[in-house]
């Protein structure tokens, strides 16, 4: 694709924008061979690609010729596939500017559709984060209300993060052992808020940036926004392969590489110190950003918590290292409090982008983080039996229902990581939703096409029945058989 954004006038008429290649679109589409008729499949697939977010939207689809040649068909079965995408609301000319895609006017987007929730009984395992206890969050909210109201005669805007949260967080890395001061924490809607805020400061389109693969969707999919060219390194059922981690820093040598070293999502690998020292050199000699996401580090559940990744670099190495960190695993998603550790230099500059943004968080938001973060010692132990638990429950109903499928139980995280044993991921996920279970499959955790097929990531996050019952429903339908998919599912905001 071409660097510049899509932008769109007042009447439509795009005036600037993205062209999506006809090789990479073909890349993206199922084989028509030997469907009929071939167009209208093809025009259900590039539909929900644009659905799913893989194809994004108000961008330029390749010219009719140029995409007959790339998928071996006739221009006019192209042309009948592009006719009936601007029938359907999911594309749109304009004479002498092509064809650009659209969203039907009542449809919403998959990524924001799996945000929301399902809107009906579906057993929902595409997100993995647990909730907060009711009588936690009431008792929380009387706490903190005396110090709210010392906040309302402020104007309340805090764009490095309210300064007793960020006194907090950095107390949090020194008692784990990386001495932090204040000045280094950033205070974000999110870690995915601080990924994107990093993304947007310290690359330029076309930047390559290592990733593990499987790794976490959402950073996929702001990576592929951001047009940053992505480069994968492995993450097995045994872990990293550190030779294939050097070798891809020396010869890549990325601007950035994102990792997940802590109950690595999804399969909840935990890399070795030793490896984690072999990462930290590479990326040094390499002069690559790294980015650690540590978002997973408290959910330790067979295994003591591991200290901050940046610990490991000696005096004075750190100057490229960024560790993020958020609540939402291990407390609650719908909190939104997120952080990033950094020297304090690049803190300051990241404060003056994320202005442009959101200005700062809710004060009220911070304030309840700061209460829940005092009672971790508490709060977190419960947390953990409860996890360890709900693990047993899934790996149990898993050997009873489905004892084809194969697993490695993860010393901590929030998911299994299970192999299916042949690549039929995405069909099951499509076809269990008829039996009411939502789940993703493996695909969606790949940063390129064609991966994962085999896998399905399982959250444990909900109760030991539920989790029993939808692994029954999973192998029902397996047992029922699978539908031939018209499309490679690939949503983007799995949690």
């Amino acid at each position: 694709m071409a660097d510049s954004q899509a932008f769109r006038t007042v009447d439509g008429a795009p005036r600037a924008g993205r062209t999506l290649g006809s090789r990479q679109l073909a890349a993206l589409l199922p084989d028509p061979a030997g469907m009929r008729p071939a167009y209208r499949h093809l025009a259900q697939a590039m539909s929900a690609l644009i659905l799913d977010g893989r194809v994004a939207l108000h961008v330029r689809l390749p010219a009719e010729r140029e995409l007959a040649t790339a998928l071996h068909l006739s221009r006019a079965t192209v042309t009948a596939v592009y006719d009936l995408l601007r029938e359907s609301g999911y594309a749109h000319s304009r004479q002498g500017s092509g064809t650009w895609t659209a969203l039907p006017e009542g449809r919403t987007p998959n990524a924001v559709s799996r945000l929301l929730g399902p809107h009906d009984t579906a057993i929902d395992l595409a997100r993995a984060a647990p909730g907060l206890p009711e009588r936690i969050l009431t008792e929380t909210l009387l706490r903190i209300a005396p110090q709210l109201g010392e906040h309302a005669h402020t104007p309340g805007y805090h764009p490095y993060g309210l300064p007793e949260l960020r006194a907090a967080i950095a107390e949090r890395f020194t008692r784990r052992g990386l001495a932090t001061l204040p000045e280094q924490i950033l205070v974000t809607s999110g870690a995915q808020h601080a990924l994107t805020l990093v993304m947007g400061l310290l690359c330029r389109p076309g930047d390559r940036v290592v990733v593990e693969a499987p790794s976490y969707p959402n950073a996929l999919e702001a990576m592929r926004r951001a047009q940053l060219r992505t480069v994968s390194v492995p993450v097995t059922d045994a872990g990293w392969d550190i030779e294939i981690v050097e070798s891809t820093f020396r010869q890549a040598v990325p601007q950035l590489a994102y990792l997940i070293p802590d109950f690595h999502n999804p399969t909840g690998c935990l890399m070795p110190e030793e490896e984690r020292t072999r990462t930290l050199w590479a990326a040094q000699r390499s002069g690559s950003w790294l980015v650690i996401d540590e978002t997973l580090a408290d959910l330790a559940l067979d295994v003591p918590a591991p200290p901050p990744f940046a610990s490991r670099a000696a005096p004075g190495t750190t100057g490229r290292l960024i560790t993020l960190g958020s609540m939402s695993k291990s407390h609650w998603g719908g909190l939104r409090i997120g952080w990033l550790r950094a020297p304090s230099q690049l803190v300051t500059e990241l404060a003056g982008q994320r202005v442009a943004t959101d200005m700062g968080g809710s004060v009220l938001d911070q304030l309840l983080a700061l209460a829940l973060l005092d009672r971790a010692g508490e709060l977190l132990p419960p947390r953990l039996e409860q996890l360890r638990e709900q693990r047993a429950a899934l790996a149990a109903a898993l050997a009873e229902h489905a004892p084809a499928w194969t697993w490695k139980l993860p010393p901590g995280g929030l998911s299994l990581w299970v192999d299916l044993g042949r690549p039929v991921a995405s069909a099951l996920a499509e076809r269990v939703l008829d039996y009411g279970v939502r789940i993703e499959g493996g695909a969606c955790f790949a940063a390129d096409p064609g991966l994962f097929e085999q896998r399905l990531r399982i959250p444990y996050t909900t109760t030991p029945d539920t989790l029993r019952e939808a692994v029954r429903r999973m192998a029902v339908a397996l047992a029922d058989g699978l539908p031939r998919s018209s499309a490679t599912r690939r949503p983007h905001w799995v949690v």
